[in-house]
């Protein structure tokens, strides 16, 4: 059989609404030394997507101006320098852009095994989650057995995930989400407590909850006004981890407490790191994380998958903030 040489593909033609998302023909793209070539089954919907479509966050320099962060699928081809992995194995990866095609590339590092049993679809819906909160909450964070970790956006695909390792390392576990249907979900996936933010005040049931000593660790995709909340609730020597900013990134915060309680407050983005580092990312996962999910203490979380052609209604439901878990593109 030939191979294909060309495919389908989405981008947004221009910044803008959910509608402005096309698909498109491109050639299908040919694997440099250290790439992989996967033929996509599934690819996962993320919140970088949308503001990437909406014009304020262009791939970094080298990458696919297609969107998409995350596939799992066949692999067709391989680089001359591959030795991991071969043609028809299966994989899931994390990706830079170009994850909504029907071919994507991918540095072979950044690719994972898919464990037995899960379908593409569910594997395609972890390694964003997985790579970003294993490098913010443990490696960055330094989470450790026995502390305290509160996850804001718990209901999330990335907080979901939160709760499940932080539980699978001995932590216990509070989340912020938004609904009481989100928060029964954060404790169905394990979680210690959860806070309903527009019913509760979080810094009161954190100081309850804690006896008032604070959590260890704090995930925050939130930003806003809960930065200087964050600086209040954390525990002496406590570790804050910025990955967003839904609720904005200029903001006042009394820094003194920062001093007083010796805190860290640090942040990153995964997207513009080097293959080097995300394949160093991913030596981790597959020695500390893997064996977690083959034996099902870490679930994929999906809330809804949608054809391949109807990302639009993925995006509009994405940004409407009512899923909880993750939405998915099938092929």
């Amino acid at each position: 059989m030939q191979d294909a040489t060309e495919m389908k593909a989405i981008i947004a033609s221009e910044p803008g609404g959910p509608e402005k998302l096309q698909v498109i023909t491109r050639p299908v793209p040919t694997p440099a030394d250290d790439q992989i070539l996967i033929k996509v089954k599934a690819a996962g919907v993320n919140r970088p997507d949308c503001i990437q479509r909406a014009g304020n966050y262009p791939p970094p320099p080298g990458a696919s101006d297609i969107l998409g962060l995350e596939v799992a699928g066949e692999i067709v081809k391989v680089g001359a320098n591959v030795t991991d992995w071969k043609v028809g194995d299966s994989a899931a990866a994390l990706v830079s852009g170009g994850g909504y095609a029907e071919y994507c590339l991918a540095h072979a590092g950044s690719a994972l095994e898919i464990p037995k049993g899960w379908s593409f679809t569910e594997a395609a819906s972890m390694p964003e989650n997985i790579f970003t909160v294993w490098h913010n909450v443990f490696q960055r964070g330094k989470l450790h057995a026995e502390e305290t970790l509160l996850v804001h956006g718990g209901s999330s695909g990335i907080g979901l995930t939160a709760i499940q390792l932080g539980k699978a390392f001995g932590a216990k576990v509070a989340v912020t989400a938004g609904s009481d249907e989100k928060c029964q979900a954060c404790l169905d996936a394990g979680a210690d407590l959860a806070i309903n933010y527009k019913t509760q005040d979080f810094v009161t049931e954190i100081k309850n909850w804690t006896n008032r000593k604070g959590v260890n660790v704090i995930l925050d995709m939130v930003g806003g006004d809960y930065i200087s909340k964050n600086y209040v609730v954390a525990a002496e020597e406590g570790r804050i981890v910025q990955i967003a900013f839904l609720n904005g990134g200029v903001v006042e915060a009394d820094f003194r407490r920062l001093m007083m309680k010796r805190l860290i407050h640090t942040g990153s983005t995964l997207r513009a790191r080097s293959d080097a580092v995300k394949a160093d990312i991913a030596k981790e996962l597959r020695m500390e994380v893997w064996q977690l999910l083959r034996c099902g203490l870490v679930k994929p979380q999906i809330y809804k998958c949608f054809p391949f052609e109807e990302a639009v209604k993925a995006h509009e439901l994405m940004e409407s903030s009512s899923h909880i878990g993750k939405i998915m593109l099938e092929l």
